[in-house]
Parts: C-alpha cells; sequence; structure tokens
C-alpha cells in the first residue's frame, strides 16, 4: 500500500517537474539532453502503467480514458448505530439484568477530495457538524482487483439504555434516551478487497471512482475479504450510571474477518452513464468481542442519607478516607452532584468468540462521463453481527457519496 501510495505520489512530482522542464527549454532554448533523462524515465514508466491498464481490458467494454490524474470533490453522508445487548443473571438468586444499549449518533456529513493516478489514490474528509471527527481512506483498483482501506473516528452523545434489573425477586424496569453525560468515543477500521472474474468487460471502478469508462452492459460474480474493527468507550466517569447498568462494560472491541461471494452488474443504458448493483453476502471466519470491565466507588443500588463519615475519594488506593470502597447515593441529591465525585477504574477484561455469522455487503452506484469530467453518487451498506450465548452485538455502517471530478 505504501509503495502504490509512494509511486502515485512520484508520478505526480515527476509529472509537474517534466512540465516544468519543457517550458524552461522552450523560452531558453536549452537542449533536449538537459531533461531527457527525466522525462523519459516519466514517460517509460506512464507508458508500462497505461499499457498495462489497457491489455487487461476489452475496450469494447471498458475504455482507460487517455489522461490518467483525476481530482475529485466529494460530499459524503454517513450514517451509524449500534446495538449491544446482554443478559446476566445469577441462576442461584435470581438477580442480575436484562440490557440493551444503543448507540444512535445522528447523520453526518462531510465533504473531502481525493486525488490519485488511474485507480490508486487517497482521499481525506473532514465533517461539517464540530467534533464529529475525520475520515481517512485510501484505495487502489485494477481490471482484476481492488481494494479499499477506511479509517474513522468520532465521538457522539446520542444513546439510549433498556434495562429491566432483578433483585430481591423485584423487577425494575430503567430506560434512559438522550444524551449521555459523556460522549462515546467510536472509531473504526475497514479493510475491503476484492477480486472479479469477468475482469475484462466488468469494472467495479466504473460506477465508484471513475477511472475506467464502462462502455458497454456486463457483469461478473466476484470474491471478496474483509477485515472490520469497531472500538467504542463510554469508560468516563461522568457515564458512571450507564457503566453500572451495562453490567460494569466501560469499553468494547469488536474484531471481524469476513469472506464473501456476490454479483455485481455494470448497466449502461446511453453512452457515458453507468448504474452499478452489487450485493455479497459474507461469511465471518473470525468473530471476537473484547469487553473490558470498570469498577465504581458508588453503590448504584442502595441509598443513604448518613455519608458524611466517607471523606474524600483517594483514586490511587481506590478507597474513601473511612476506608471503604463503595458509597452509597445520597437519596437527597436531586442535581446528582455525586457524579462529580464519581470514580471508575479497570479491572479485567473478557475475550468471547462467536460462531459463524452472515453478514451484508450492498453497494450502489451511479456515474456519468463527459469529455474530461465526471459526476457519480454511490452508496453503501455494511451489517456486521456478533451473537455468543446472551450477549450480541449489532452493528450497521452506511454512507451516500455525491462526487465531481475532472480528469488531467
Amino acid at each position: 500500500m505504501k509503495g502504490l501510495f509512494a509511486l502515485c505520489c512520484l508520478l505526480f512530482s515527476l509529472s509537474v517537474a517534466g512540465q516544468e522542464l519543457d517550458s524552461l527549454d522552450s523560452v531558453h532554448g536549452n537542449t533536449p539532453r538537459v531533461h531527457s533523462t527525466l522525462t523519459d524515465r516519466l514517460h517509460q514508466v506512464q507508458e508500462y502503467l497505461d499499457a498495462a491498464a489497457r491489455k487487461k481490458v476489452d475496450p469494447r467494454y471498458i475504455e482507460v480514458p487517455k489522461k490518467p490524474w483525476r481530482v475529485v470533490l466529494r460530499y459524503k453522508e454517513t450514517a451509524f448505530d449500534v446495538d449491544y445487548s446482554n443478559s446476566i443473571i445469577d441462576p442461584a438468586s435470581g438477580d442480575g439484568a436484562d440490557w440493551k444499549l444503543c448507540f444512535e449518533p445522528p447523520i453526518t456529513a462531510s465533504v473531502g477530495i481525493w486525488a490519485g493516478y488511474r485507480g490508486t489514490g487517497i482521499s481525506f474528509a473532514k465533517s461539517l457538524k464540530k467534533k464529529a471527527g475525520t475520515t481517512l481512506s485510501f484505495s487502489t483498483t485494477g481490471a482484476k482487483y481492488g481494494f479499499n482501506l477506511l479509517l474513522r473516528g468520532f465521538e457522539t452523545s446520542e444513546s439510549s439504555l433498556d434495562a429491566m434489573i432483578y433483585e430481591d425477586g423485584k423487577a425494575e424496569h430503567y430506560e434512559n434516551k438522550g444524551n449521555l453525560d459523556a460522549p462515546v468515543k467510536i472509531a473504526s477500521l475497514y479493510l475491503n478487497g476484492y477480486y472479479v472474474f469477468n475482469g475484462r468487460r466488468y469494472s467495479q471502478a466504473a460506477a465508484y471512482n471513475q477511472s475506467v469508462i464502462q462502455r458497454h452492459s456486463a457483469g461478473s460474480f466476484l470474491l471478496g475479504a474483509t477485515w472490520y474493527l469497531s472500538a467504542f468507550d463510554l469508560s468516563d466517569d461522568r457515564n458512571a450510571k450507564m457503566i453500572f447498568l451495562s453490567q460494569g462494560v466501560g469499553r468494547i472491541k469488536l474484531h471481524q474477518a469476513s469472506l464473501g461471494i456476490g454479483y455485481g452488474y455494470n448497466l449502461v443504458p446511453l453512452r457515458g452513464l453507468v448504474v452499478n448493483a452489487m450485493a455479497m453476502p459474507t461469511l465471518s471466519i473470525y468473530n471476537r468481542v473484547t469487553s473490558y470491565n470498570y469498577d465504581l466507588n458508588y453503590d448504584l443500588t442502595t441509598t443513604n442519607d448518613q455519608t458524611a463519615d466517607y471523606g474524600q475519594w483517594n483514586p490511587e488506593t481506590h478507597t474513601w478516607a473511612n476506608g471503604k470502597v463503595y458509597r452509597p447515593i445520597p437519596e437527597s441529591d436531586p442535581d446528582e452532584k455525586w457524579l462529580d465525585s464519581a470514580d471508575s477504574w479497570e479491572v479485567g477484561k473478557e475475550k468471547e468468540n462467536s460462531p459463524f455469522r452472515v453478514n451484508l455487503d450492498l453497494r450502489l452506484g451511479v456515474a456519468y462521463n463527459w469529455k474530461n469530467y465526471f459526476v457519480g453518487l454511490q452508496m453503501q451498506l455494511n451489517g456486521f453481527n456478533y451473537k455468543k450465548d446472551k450477549r450480541k452485538v449489532s452493528i450497521f455502517d452506511g454512507y451516500a457519496r455525491a462526487s465531481l471530478g475532472v480528469r488531467l
């Protein structure tokens, strides 16, 4: 990946340098020997890459544009949703809880730029909403393959918790919707690669990054592989209630590797226009959730007004001044000022592996090319899920994107 990106940057730098030398020679009358080595090597590399790109496709179906460089402006809206549920019941006493925690950040919009040579390029996007995070992606495509890397990090306070708590033979329902006292930090890494069986006549890239142009309708089976990592951190002390009601879970990490076989089709109703649809069910062959457990310095199951003897909290020894670890919540505290002295700390982690799970990769794309310009609309939906015993994690990750580009 680093080599491809370096090659892309090198070609662009050499191209600019070669153009500047040509301009200087035309002005000062320098001999071709001054810049022949630089420009000749540049042309040799470019001719090799261009010839290789054209050699691997059927020109009746796929056109490789003469101008290899592309700069693309992108507007993107992203949707992300996480449902995390579990049931922890003590079989002896019947005490415990059934709960479902949902992270529901609003759809976020971002603007970015993509630049690259042929099918290889890199992009950077910035959210239009404050503190909504940034996105970095890298992609490279060929006649027979495609590879995408997406890194994303953001924060959200939008969440909901639905819990049924069982204690001493009694059941109490707890529901909390709205904003958390502190935002949840969410990060994701998406790696996806695919192989196109009919790469001579069908191009996935024609609809999604316009490195080539589809001239006639065609379809192909695809073989895909995906690695997905998501991390959720709600361990801020201000989220003490949420940590308690989620049975002490303060952080979650989901690792998943999947393989799938799908089918894509490019419809070309008129010259320059292509409409693509691709669906790929995937089977997760590696599916693991790591839960990081936290303890709190308050006992949220009891209340007591007589708390003056507890004194100050020592975060190093995890004890109050009277030597106790857990302090009851004051009954007379409507403003919940006790959260100002709440403290949480990690006490261990649990790893669980799930059996095979079926996920889905669905993509839709439309692109139109005229002269050296092109526009595109793309949509991608990914579903990831994990389940073992009573624990379940479901993730929806999708986007819709509009792009406007030029070939140079």
